[in-house]
């Protein structure tokens, strides 16, 4: 009876030792649940309020460092720069400027060149950042982006200084000319001599300044408020008369080929003066007896059909360094040539403007030494493909208009009929 007492008694409290047990546990789960843990501590309840919201809107790349190096906050663009990587800042002079600014919370700025990641140029990433104090224990990071700023910077740069030089010298040439024919007045063959070279001074300062008129009107102008359907064959003509008397000179055959029935959409003037420096240039860069070609044709397109015009010429040729530069203002690949043929280095900055402008779009194909092929893609003029329809519709249920509409397009082109050059691919 003792025994069994005993045994109950024990029982007892066990069973009062395990409930107590128990509640602890649960009282000391219910505790660390509460506490604070080391990444709930980095986490956007350590902001002050209102901080979050503005930097989710900010343009700079945004980074929050507590009082120990860690990343707090870290925007998608800082991400992006590789300024975080593994909750750490990765840049060091921006890691020791925000452990200065928290040690004496002053305020600093400075611009770096970062090493651009994924590209093995060597390529810099222009930055600036801003260290300031954020509260007691927080400092905030805000870097900008500077590389595209610079690059047009470095653009517009280039091209005052371009345009400066390019005014200067047939200026300065008029100048010493005019001096040079008041010294020879007496002397009808001399005078003759520099009035010559006075006009083409004059032709070249004419071109520069109209071409930088060109410039400016494709790039602030809208070519579709005056729109409307121009032939090709008539661009193409047009183009051809421009450089008539430079291929003439030089014995160049100017061909052109399948430019019958096409029409594009766009300002016939910008058209025509972008087809025009195509083909000037063409005639600029080949060597004597040689052939220059215009081709055209339609190429079917998800958005539309579109105009394909290809010039080529059998030149010099552009190297592949090159050819990532040509349509930039002012570039050119032969500065000598250029000056001997009045070239100003603004044709080809127009060309691609005004394809642009007109939702098409201009390429290169060239090798050293065997030539090049500038393409010009423009859309269609919807007008012309719809009458297009239209005839193929009617043809269809009279073939005598058929046969009437196949002897037109075979007649003779107003210029010189020669077959459409290869287009080099």
């Amino acid at each position: 009876m003792d025994v069994n007492a005993a045994v109950a008694a024990a029982a007892a409290i066990a069973g009062v030792l395990t409930g107590v047990i128990a509640m602890l546990a649960f009282r000391f789960s219910e505790r660390e649940q509460k506490r604070p843990t080391r990444t709930s501590l980095h986490t956007d309840a350590v902001l002050p309020p209102g901080v979050d919201t503005v930097l989710s809107v900010l343009r700079s790349s945004a980074v929050v460092l507590d009082e120990g190096d860690a990343v707090v906050k870290a925007s998608s663009a800082a991400y992006a720069l590789g300024l975080v990587r593994g909750g750490k800042l990765a840049v060091e002079p921006m890691l020791q400027m925000a452990r200065e600014t928290r040690r004496d919370g002053e305020i600093r700025q400075v611009e770096l060149d970062l090493p651009r990641r994924g590209t093995g140029r060597g390529e810099a990433l222009a930055v600036s950042a801003r260290v300031a104090p954020l509260g007691s224990r927080l400092v905030l990071l805000l870097v900008e982006d500077l590389t595209e700023a610079r690059r047009i910077e470095a653009v517009r740069r280039d091209f005052v200084a371009n345009v400066s030089h390019e005014l200067k010298t047939p200026v300065g040439a008029l100048s010493l000319l005019s001096e040079a024919v008041m010294d020879a007045s007496d002397d009808p063959e001399a005078v003759q001599r520099f009035a010559g070279r006075m006009q083409i001074e004059a032709t070249r300062l004419t071109n520069l300044v109209q071409e930088l008129i060109d410039l400016s009107r494709v790039q602030n102008d809208d070519p579709l408020e005056d729109a409307e359907p121009v032939r090709v064959d008539e661009l193409v003509a047009e183009a051809i008369d421009r450089c008539r008397h430079q291929a003439g000179t030089k014995q160049i055959t100017m061909a052109a080929g399948g430019t019958a029935d096409l029409h594009v959409w766009g300002n016939r003037g910008q058209l025509a003066a972008a087809l025009g420096n195509l083909v000037e240039n063409a005639v600029n860069y080949s060597p004597v007896r040689t052939r220059v070609g215009i081709a055209a044709r339609r190429i079917t397109a998800p958005g539309g059909d579109l105009i394909e015009l290809a010039v080529t010429d059998q030149g010099i040729g552009i190297s592949d360094k090159d050819k990532e530069r040509i349509f930039e203002r002012f570039y050119r690949v032969d500065p000598a040539r250029s000056r001997a043929t009045g070239g100003t280095g603004l044709g080809l900055a127009i060309v691609k403007h005004v394809a642009a402008s007109h939702g098409g779009e201009v390429t290169v194909w060239s090798a050293e030494g065997q030539g090049s092929t500038f393409t010009l893609r423009l859309p269609e003029a919807a007008a012309a493909r719809a009458a297009r329809d239209r005839d193929r519709d009617r043809a269809q249920q009279h073939p005598a208009l058929d046969e009437e509409a196949g002897q037109r397009s075979t007649a003779p082109s107003p210029y010189e009929p020669l077959p459409a050059p290869e287009v080099l691919p």
